[in-house]
């Protein structure tokens, strides 16, 4: 398949280097507004392309690929998350589904630090007060927050990104605990001096932070369900950067309202923009619209990975990033 002739369908704005990139490359056709498609805009993208580039915003599900035609040969995401996408039945299709995996690592851990800090050290709080104009000057008790030096750091997660929040923590003094599928080898465990905990109920009552690191998958949905949520300590605060769904909403929200929890930084919901409102109203709650990839560098690096990808597929060669059933 010569790569002049590959028609690709891009269904957001890229950063413009990508999308100049793209153009060169391939017959592409590029988001003018950045709307999100409509399911039957997806479909109808998936009949007139090679290859369909989406992003996290666009869910397709078994019933849009079964309408998608014989074109469609390769879908190649923007981003490193899946959860969106029915591999199987792409599979089942003959369509390849290839990510961007790596590139968003340390983006993600930087705002999982940033999110740690900001709800233990009042940041938000400090920051509506000087904005209004009511400061009043320094008193020795306001704005007091909590020391995170010496406190345990439970991570959900051991992947690439658990890892860097591991190494950061490490440099705030923080004490490493993780929870995963699989034990990491010992080496690494020394390296980041990491304690691992085969029980997660064990983990989350004992530790004073709790980071989520994890995909969303079906084993992982609601992992933090009521139950655990109850099983932290009152002042624990739980830091999410993954997926929304990782944690039940509601059960948080309720649990922060009573005071049964310390505190939450949320970069991710479990209905997309859809918050719950009364997780808005709460002090101890920092909330960011899901901005841990967001840096120039990993956008751009997304970007490239996609084209990598879509040139190699173009080339007759499996793309270097191709999901497989074993990731799932």
């Amino acid at each position: 398949m010569s790569a002049q002739r590959l028609s690709v369908v891009v269904t957001r704005r890229l950063p413009e280097v990508v999308e100049t990139r793209m153009k060169e490359l391939f017959d592409v056709e590029l988001s003018e507004t950045d709307q999100k498609m409509s399911r039957d805009e997806l479909v109808q993208a998936m009949q007139r392309a090679d290859v369909l580039v989406p992003t996290l915003t666009d869910t397709i599900d078994q019933g849009m690929l079964s309408r998608a035609g014989d074109r469609l040969k390769l879908i190649a995401n923007f981003g490193a998350g899946i959860d969106h996408l029915d591999i199987q039945t792409a599979r089942q299709r003959g369509i390849l589904v290839s990510n961007t995996p790596g590139v968003v690592t340390e983006d993600t851990a930087d705002m999982t630090m940033a999110l740690l800090l900001a709800v233990t050290r009042r940041i938000p709080e400090g920051m509506a007060v000087m904005q209004s104009g009511r400061w009043e000057g320094w008193a020795p008790t306001a704005f007091m927050g909590a020391r995170v030096g010496g406190r345990r750091l439970g991570i959900l997660g051991m992947g690439r990104i658990g890892q860097a929040v591991a190494r950061r923590a490490r440099a705030f003094g923080m004490q490493i605990h993780y929870h995963n599928r699989r034990r990491l080898r010992p080496e690494i465990e020394d390296e980041l001096e990491a304690t691992w905990w085969e029980s997660l109920d064990q983990m989350v009552s004992r530790v004073d932070f709790i980071s989520v690191n994890c995909p969303h998958t079906p084993s992982t949905f609601h992992l933090m369900n009521a139950r655990r949520l109850k099983l932290m300590k009152p002042g624990a605060v739980i830091v999410n950067t993954s997926r929304g769904e990782v944690i039940d909403e509601n059960a948080l929200t309720r649990m922060l309202r009573a005071g049964e929890i310390g505190g939450a930084g949320l970069d991710v919901f479990e209905h997309g923009h859809e918050i719950n409102p009364r997780l808005r109203e709460l002090p101890n709650v920092v909330l960011l619209p899901h901005m841990g990839s967001a840096t120039v560098e990993g956008r751009n690096e997304m970007g490239e990975k996609v084209i990598i990808n879509i040139k190699t597929f173009a080339d007759g060669h499996r793309p270097p990033d191709l999901v497989v059933p074993s990731m799932l």
